[in-house]
């Protein structure tokens, strides 16, 4: 007897397979799309401290309004920048996503940046300080 196709029970066992699969796959790309939105935060950050660097170098003061010279990625808010006694804080956000990220320059921090320059994002207590 030649047998042609497969059995129920050998379909079974290969969907088994690709569902256990698929379990452990789903869950660890399910966040793909908020950490590259919390990178392009940072990474917005990081551009402006370039900025407000360049500015204070030209004008020996800060600014809470860089603006042409500065631009948020696609999908981000422009940050909030506070100017200080000593330097400046800035506060963005995403509609894309619950946290905030921080970034400050001087003795002021603003949370959930703890280190002066490097940005740090947060989200109901846990934090993501830039490497």
């Amino acid at each position: 007897m030649r047998r042609q196709g497969f059995t129920v029970i050998e379909l079974l066992i290969v969907m088994a397979i690709i569902g256990l699969l698929a379990g452990i796959a789903i869950p660890r790309l399910s966040n793909t799309k908020e950490r590259a939105q919390l990178a392009a935060m940072k990474s917005d950050l990081r551009n402006l401290v370039t900025v407000e660097e360049n500015y204070f170098l030209e004008n020996m003061r800060y600014t809470a309004d860089p603006g042409s010279a500065y631009a948020a990625s696609l999908g981000n808010r422009l940050p909030t920048i506070t100017v200080t006694g000593d330097g400046w804080t800035a506060l963005i956000t995403s509609p894309n996503t619950a946290q905030t990220c921080a970034v400050f320059i001087g003795s002021t921090g603003l949370a959930p940046a703890t280190t002066e320059g490097a940005p740090a994002c947060a989200n109901g207590g846990s934090t993501t300080v830039l490497p």
